[in-house]
C-alpha cells in the first residue's frame, strides 16, 4: 500500500529536523515544500508533503506517524 502524510511546523529548524526524520524512516518526498503565514500566532508555517510504499492493506486504523 501506498502511505501520504502532510507534515507541518513553524518555519524553524524543527521543520527540517521532522522531514529529516521522516526521510531516515523511508519516507519520501512528494512535491515541493509549501509556505503559509499563520496570522493568528503571527509566524510562517511550512508544510511537505511525504509518501512510502509499505505491505498490506491500508485502512483508517493505520498509525503513519509509526510506519
Amino acid at each position: 500500500m501506498k502511505l501520504y502524510r502532510f507534515l507541518s511546523e513553524d518555519d524553524t529548524s524543527a521543520f527540517c529536523h521532522k522531514i529529516s526524520a521522516a526521510l531516515n524512516k523511508g519516507w519520501a518526498l512528494h512535491g515541493g515544500p509549501t509556505y503559509a503565514f499563520d496570522a493568528a500566532n503571527g509566524v510562517m508555517r511550512c508544510g511537505q508533503a511525504v509518501v512510502k510504499d509499505v505491505p498490506g492493506d491500508y485502512s483508517a486504523d493505520v498509525m503513519l506517524g509509526e510506519m
